[in-house]
């Protein structure tokens, strides 16, 4: 008797969309990564002949995915491929993927220039009034013929009243430049009253520095004139590191797991840096060597990494950071492009879990500087949340993880132009309408398609799932404890079985979007736990409701607050009283860049601040069950009902639910 050979299969794991699956030894890379919906460019249909569609395969153990991934797990590099390399169409790193072919399990990464729908990085600046005190200020003084330093320091005293003054070594060159060049007139760069970093042969006008916000997920720099405040340039990009694990805890493992980890993520989000900084420079149409000064802010993870610190300390309790204080350094150790004399300065960190992003939301935000009380959330993948006034503040941060972003979520993917972005669920048809990013009709209306101009409604963002959600929750399709209604499927077809659940087709077309049980579960999960810490926040306030509440961060930036309350991921609030702080991470970095008073303001501040470890908490646990519910088991609305008519209880018929709408 033969028995039936089973046909060996692989994981595949793409980043950044997350999305994974498993497929027979042999299957071509393009082929997995169509099957699994992830978007590769592949002009010519996967022949070989555009180059498009190349990948990364990324090396190294990955606990959150259960492979080791190597480059061996995929077969050779064919001719195509050779010719290409050839030719420097294809680096030494890349492979095409409709050439490459899986022989074991792989970790996939598609670059941005791979991709259709390339992500939307969107984080909005506020405007924000700063007060103008520059760390570094420009001096124009006149030399006598053959100074030295030593007449350059008794000319800056003689006519600036400038004593003590220290230089770097590369000002020796500059000073000897201007000498040889005849130049008795110069103009240097002092900062803090204490440090020459420039100089420069003649009058120098302007001078300039850079705020980056290191999220986990995208980076952003803002290009500011340090003389007038006025920002110049901004632009942003996906992290890189994501290849590496999409939320803090798989790149805390990554670095654990593989020899050179944390050093591979260092280099990572440097060059990522180095990168944006030159797209800002060159904006601006400015010199590298015009920039001077730049802060930094990020979560933990990300401000261990930049600084070239060993992540693993913060993966276990007690989640110790190597430093928590301010921190000055010359740019050109953390590998930066700019001025040779630059120096960086990087916000101070709270506690394991809330870094100097979170000082600088602070800064932004001054929850100090009011008696109301502030609930300040910066949602991400790790969740920071502030709440306080001038009395008391205290910090904690949730594991959210990246759902939120579109991330495990089916049809998920991040901000890309043709993502779904806005919907609307009809009570009683059950039919649906939406917004793609990029477009200002709604689907059922004249000329949608047209507006599209080819483009194809792709998936789903992180504001599109949450609206999604809420509204199939408002027209009775999905029950408070989050079950899609299956009893439904028999009044509208878009409710259909899914194994052993059901799930409710948004969209029809290739591919379609469907919003499974799966995914209103991984919203659940999310959205409980950005709950729990600020009630648990709350809890240690002594205080059952807040003021205000901000939502800061590119998601909670795009996210209507309506939503967001009905679905309870933040608590009962007067929805006048929600509102955007855009990347307040940015602003905060921004301020710390244009005034040297904020810095030590803002170090001050970060030491009063009370840290809640989420994680050890025995409460947390009971406000993340409590909040799974839609929108919570035991917590009320009363305000959200002003303006939306919430659902009946569960065990009223289901007829009455599909009654309620939103007031939009």
């Amino acid at each position: 008797m033969t028995s039936k050979r089973e046909t060996r299969q692989a994981i595949v794991v793409f980043s950044p969309s997350g999305k994974r699956g498993r497929f027979p030894i042999g299957t071509a890379v393009l082929q997995a990564a169509r099957e699994l919906g992830v978007d590769i460019d592949s002009v010519c249909g996967g022949r070989a002949l555009c180059g498009h569609c190349q990948v990364e395969p990324v090396e190294g153990r990955f606990a959150k995915e259960g492979i080791v991934s190597q480059g061996t797990h995929l077969s050779g590099l064919t001719g195509d491929e050779n010719f290409c390399r050839q030719n420097g169409l294809l680096s030494a790193a890349n492979r095409l993927s409709c050439q490459a072919r899986i022989l074991g399990d792989i970790k996939i990464d598609v670059p941005p220039a791979s991709q259709v729908h390339r992500q939307v990085v969107r984080k909005d600046f506020e405007h924000h009034p700063i007060e103008l005190d520059p760390v570094i200020r420009l001096y124009f003084t006149q030399l006598k013929p053959e100074s030295n330093l030593s007449g350059l320091l008794q000319a800056l005293e003689s006519d600036w009243g400038l004593s003590g003054l220290e230089a770097d070594t590369g000002i020796l060159q500059d000073l000897q430049t201007s000498q040889a060049n005849d130049q008795q007139q110069v103009t240097v760069a002092v900062r803090n009253g204490k440090q020459i970093v420039a100089l420069w042969a003649g009058l120098q006008e302007r001078i300039y520095g850079a705020a980056v916000d290191v999220g986990s997920t995208t980076i952003a720099v803002q290009l500011c004139d340090l003389a007038s405040g006025e920002m110049l340039a901004s632009a942003g990009a996906m992290n890189p590191q994501i290849r590496y694990g999409e939320d803090l805890m798989s790149r805390v493992s990554y670095a654990m797991l593989n020899p050179g980890g944390a050093e591979q993520m260092t280099v990572a989000v440097r060059s990522a840096i180095n990168d944006l900084l030159a797209q800002v420079i060159a904006q601006a149409g400015i010199e590298a060597d015009k920039v001077l000064e730049v802060t930094l802010v990020g979560n933990p993870v990300m401000h261990h990494l930049l600084l070239g610190l060993d992540p693993a300390p913060l993966g276990s309790f007690p989640f110790k950071l190597t430093i928590d204080q301010a921190t000055e350094t010359p740019a050109d150790h953390l590998g930066l492009h700019i001025a040779p004399g630059a120096r960086a300065y990087t916000l101070p960190c709270i506690a394991g879990h809330v870094g100097a992003d979170t000082a600088a939301v602070m800064l932004a935000e001054t929850p100090w500087e009011s008696d109301k009380i502030s609930l300040v959330i910066d949602v991400g993948t790790n969740a920071e949340i502030i709440l306080g006034n001038r009395d008391r503040l205290l910090a904690a941060s949730s594991p959210t993880g990246p759902a939120f972003e579109g991330a495990q979520i089916s049809a998920g993917q991040r901000a890309a132009a043709g993502a779904i972005e806005r919907v609307r669920i009809d009570p009683d048809t059950l039919e649906a309408r939406f917004k793609v990013i990029g477009g200002q009709l709604w689907s059922d209306e004249p000329g949608f398609a047209d507006e599209q101009d080819g483009q194809d409604v792709n998936g789903i963002c992180g504001s599109g799932i949450i609206e999604a959600i809420a509204e199939m929750y408002l027209a009775g399709i999905i029950k408070s404890d989050g079950v899609i209604d299956g009893s439904l499927a028999s009044q509208n077809s878009r409710i259909t079985a899914d194994g052993r659940t059901f799930s409710y087709l948004l969209h029809h077309g290739q591919p379609g979007v469907q919003i499974r049980q799966a995914d209103v579960r991984a919203i659940q999960l999310a959205k409980a736990a950005l709950y729990a810490g600020a009630r648990l926040l709350m809890d240690r306030m002594g205080v059952s409701k807040v003021d205000r509440i901000r939502l800061a961060g590119a998601f909670g930036s795009h996210i209507d607050v309506k939503y967001a309350m009905l679905l309870g991921m933040i608590p009962d609030c007067d929805l006048a009283q929600v509102t955007s702080a855009h990347n307040a991470a940015g602003t905060g970095a921004r301020i710390a860049l244009l005034s040297r008073a904020s810095r030590g303001q803002i170090e001050d501040r970060v030491g009063q601040v009370e840290k809640v470890e989420t994680s050890i908490d025995e409460n947390f646990q009971k406000h993340f069950v409590e909040a799974m519910a839609i929108p919570h088991s035991t917590d009320s609305y009363p305000m959200l009902a002003r303006v939306i008519r919430l659902p009946e209880p569960a065990s009223d018929k289901a007829g009455s639910r599909r009654k309620n709408r939103l007031t939009r």
